[in-house]
């Protein structure tokens, strides 16, 4: 049994990557078990397996003191000097109590035991490696689908893809390879939870970085995301460099490195903006593709009215109100916008005359 129990420790020490300490401290749990079930001991006691040999032996425990109550978790001073005159009360006395026939008893008695420490350290490294990636992406296989929840293999473990995580359209195949976002790793009773998003903006923001080297670099920073999942995304960048045009860096040549990131979300419009410390630049660049003729400010309550053309007020404001929307988000103010001939109405009712100097 002493061999076997070494080779199987390096063995599950190479194959799982669980630390030889961790094993050997679940197996002498395991065997102090078998110990207290097999001869219905009530003393103190614990079990060593040499990490050399594989040999373990049973010692019991006795505290010293003055006054013995509990013959079996105690010893006397008295009696403890005659062992070793160093002893003083407080110390621990241990001796050595292995049964002859232990061998066999453990061998058969903690197995269950055994099996199950190492499947929970196994659990527990899988969740230290997944929750130090929170917020970075994860490439699986799609597994199955069950009652919505999709559920995907990432090897060693797998992830759930909630129906509030799924982009609406979206169709996940079984066998089919994806790319998910970490949003959550959870401890549970049947190990870690790991779940994972479609949805989340931070799912953009990785997929722009895996594409576009001078975001890795840091040279372009990614100042702001609106996302509506599977219909239209707005990013807001800007460059630490005047000489990289952070659009043209995120687009890349031939529109390569945006349109990677679009196949990857089945077709999701991605609008590229160039982030701009003037709030109504930024708004007017915001309502890209529409063009703007004008932003009035209003600081104090964030607030942002844009007037653009009339052919082009159908366009800044977008299909049920989605690009109006979007530039709100990503610019962090409340858009009212307005037509020019909109305009020429509530300057007439304010003023009592119109002048287009006034736009």
């Amino acid at each position: 049994m002493k061999g076997e129990i070494l080779l199987a420790i390096r063995e599950l020490e190479k194959e799982k990557g669980i630390p030889a300490d961790v094993l050997f401290e679940a197996l002498e749990a395991a065997l102090l078990s078998a110990y207290r079930r097999n001869f219905g001991s009530a003393q103190n006691a614990r079990v060593v397996i040499d990490r050399e040999t594989g040999d373990f032996k049973v010692y019991s425990q006795r505290t010293v003191v003055e006054e013995v109550q509990d013959p079996r978790l105690e010893i006397s001073l008295e009696e403890a000097r005659k062992i070793d005159p160093r002893y003083k009360v407080g110390d621990v006395v241990e001796k050595e109590v292995t049964p002859r026939n232990f061998g066999r008893i453990a061998a058969q008695t903690a197995k269950q035991v055994v099996v199950q420490r190492i499947r929970e350290a196994e659990r527990n490294a899988i969740y230290e490696e997944y929750a130090s990636r929170e917020g970075d992406i994860v490439t699986g296989i799609i597994q199955r689908v069950d009652q919505k929840n999709v559920y995907i293999s990432l090897g060693r473990t797998e992830a759930i893809l909630t129906p509030a995580e799924q982009m609406p359209g979206e169709e996940y195949r079984p066998g089919t390879r994806i790319k998910t976002y970490i949003v959550e790793v959870r401890r549970t009773t049947k190990g870690p939870q790991i779940l994972v998003s479609r949805t989340h903006p931070g799912l953009l923001k990785r997929l722009l970085e895996l594409e576009v080297p001078e975001l890795q670099e840091g040279i372009v920073e990614l100042k702001a995301i609106a996302r509506e999942a599977g219909y239209r995304s707005k990013i807001a960048v800007y460059s630490r460099d005047e000489n990289v045009d952070p659009v043209g860096a995120c687009v890349g040549p031939k529109g390569m490195r945006i349109q990677a990131v679009v196949n990857e979300l089945n077709g999701e419009k991605i609008d590229v903006i160039k982030w701009n410390p003037d709030p109504s630049k930024f708004v007017a660049a915001s309502l890209s593709p529409a063009k703007v003729v004008a932003v009035e400010i209003w600081e104090e309550e964030k607030i942002a009215r844009v007037i653009v053309p009339d052919n082009q007020l159908s366009l800044a404001i977008g299909r049920e109100g989605q690009n109006a929307r979007l530039a709100a988000k990503l610019t962090g103010w409340k858009i009212d916008i307005k037509s020019e001939s909109q305009m020429q109405e509530i300057y007439a009712q304010e003023y009592g005359y119109y002048d287009e100097q006034t736009l």
